[in-house]
């Protein structure tokens, strides 16, 4: 049976440009190596937006290194990079950024959303990429609802959405670098789920809604991440009551993690090089 190693959150919330009110619930900079592949991620919302005229979001920024996973579930975000790529989300959707070599992105509620206004939550999940393939070409995934598998779990407790990865045997709908997995879990009030984790992987469970007991007795609420152990093995979750989980896990990426701001990579020369390129125009020129 897998093992808790440490419960992880944040109360303090930050903007994210003025459109993503975020709580950052884990990073590589405080966990390092023991989350990787994955190197953080940021809970936006819940929060309710007055209507507006106005674009709210992040403006043009560099990304070099990761990728970057958006997973709505109230509101709309619309994404537009440097490579072309470009699309709108509501709940349920997600997008998979490949920054990899560099791309220069933005995003901002949906005009729809901001006219409409209303209430917002979405996820931001970062995944590293190994040293060859950190300037691969950038790409995008815009992964509607309806592409994403889903699983009902044993004695109504539930359904499991495969995003990314496996479930005994029914595949995600992500493509992806390394070997991973992103399961989205609704869990019903009282139900008990018992999870299969794949030894060597680095494993999270992270509660956005709700409140549930992990293995034995480890409680977690909303915005809180649990870390289990990298053994492998059955996980037992109980949900007090209705809840919602993101189930991480991931082959472990054995390389130095050095980044800086919008870039991760594997050098401090590296970091310099993508700044560099960056403030010398050599990212991909944005698309009209």
């Amino acid at each position: 049976m897998a093992k808790v190693v440490g419960r992880y959150g944040n109360d303090r919330q930050h903007w994210v440009g003025d459109g993503f009110p975020v709580r950052s619930l884990f990073s590589y900079n405080d966990l390092g190596a023991h989350v990787s592949p994955f190197l953080l991620l940021d809970y936006a919302g819940p929060h309710l937006f007055e209507p507006t005229s106005q674009r709210r979001g992040v403006g043009k920024h560099p990304h070099r290194g990761f990728e970057t996973v958006t997973i709505v579930y109230e509101g709309e975000v619309e994404h537009r990079d440097s490579a072309g790529n470009g699309g709108v989300i509501g709940p349920g959707d997600v997008q998979w950024m490949t920054a990899a070599g560099g791309i220069i992105h933005e995003e901002y509620h949906s005009p729809g959303f901001a006219r409409a206004g209303g209430p917002f939550r979405m996820v931001q999940l970062w995944v590293n990429l190994p040293a060859k393939d950190k300037m691969a070409p950038a790409g995008y995934q815009g992964i509607l609802k309806a592409d994403i598998p889903v699983v009902k779990l044993p004695n109504r407790a539930g359904t499991i959405r495969i995003i990314a990865g496996d479930y005994r045997g029914t595949r995600g709908a992500a493509r992806t670098f390394t070997p991973i997995n992103v399961w989205d879990l609704g869990v019903n009030a009282g139900a008990d789920v018992n999870l299969d984790l794949p030894a060597g992987h680095t494993a999270m469970i992270v509660v956005l809604t709700g409140h549930v007991t992990i293995a034995e007795g480890q409680e977690a609420g909303e915005a809180e991440m649990v870390l289990l152990d990298r053994e492998g093995g059955d996980i037992a979750v109980h949900a007090d009551g209705d809840a919602r989980l993101l189930v991480l896990t991931g082959e472990p990426i054995d390389e130095p993690i050095v980044g800086y701001g919008p870039f991760v990579m594997n050098s401090e020369a590296e970091i310099r090089q993508a700044a560099e390129d960056f403030n010398s125009g050599r990212f991909v020129v944005a698309a009209t």
